[in-house]
């Protein structure tokens, strides 16, 4: 069997941007009167987007002509504010050496759009780890369909029972498993003890929790 590979998330895993894309999602749903909770807003991380605002705006039937608009605004609202306030998670460093260090392949496969995940390559400073870039923003589906994890592995030119994801999301977790591959999530601390992470290979609270032993452990 050929080595097997590695496929990152981006946002709320790799760099602290999930507060920034709810900012940037519930100022664009006030425009249209809706309030979000950020227990409901929680409900949906993980979706493109499109998905994103399809669901609330039919959630609170608003005119899916509005749409559009309403994607753009949050885009480019997110971009911006990750760009100038977007940290590293704890941990990144350390983990991409460590799979660097065993010769693993190393990709990430996100939500984002493509020019959003190239700006966090660069602002974080991981373009020498990162081989393969998926966005599911240039598929046909999103997450909670596994297609961006799938074409992440072919780009890799590894199967996907060969790789081992990494998430922070429920949809995220959804995607890999439906994809056949490994797990490991890194849930938000609200959420953690949440039983829906049952169906992970892994939990974690922290990219810096993970280990040698551990990784053992999963391929076992």
């Amino acid at each position: 069997m050929s080595q097997n590979a590695v496929i990152f998330d981006m946002d709320g895993l790799l760099i602290d941007s999930e507060p920034l894309w709810q900012q940037a999602g519930m100022d664009t749903l006030k425009l249209f009167g809706i309030q979000l909770t950020h227990e409901q807003y929680i409900t949906s991380t993980g979706l493109r987007t499109p998905e994103w605002i399809d669901y609330w705006f039919h959630q609170f039937g608003i005119d899916p002509d509005h749409a559009p608009k309403a994607i753009s605004t949050i885009e480019e609202a997110a971009m911006e504010k990750i760009r100038l306030q977007g940290e590293p998670m704890p941990g990144v460093g350390t983990i991409l050496e460590f799979f660097r260090s065993k010769g693993y392949p190393i990709a990430i496969a996100s939500s984002s759009p493509m020019r959003m995940i190239e700006m966090v390559i660069q602002k974080l400073g991981i373009g020498s780890y990162v081989q393969k870039v998926s966005s599911a923003g240039e598929l046909a589906f999103g997450k909670p369909h596994p297609e961006v994890f799938i074409h992440c592995a072919a780009q890799l030119q590894v199967k996907p029972m060969q790789c081992l994801v990494f998430e922070d999301s429920f949809n995220g977790l959804i995607a890999a498993k439906a994809a056949k591959m490994k797990c490991v999530v890194v849930p938000a601390p609200e959420v953690f003890h949440q039983p829906k992470w049952s169906a992970a290979d892994l939990k974690l609270g922290s990219l810096v929790n993970f280990n040698e032993l551990l990784l053992q452990a999963i391929w076992k």
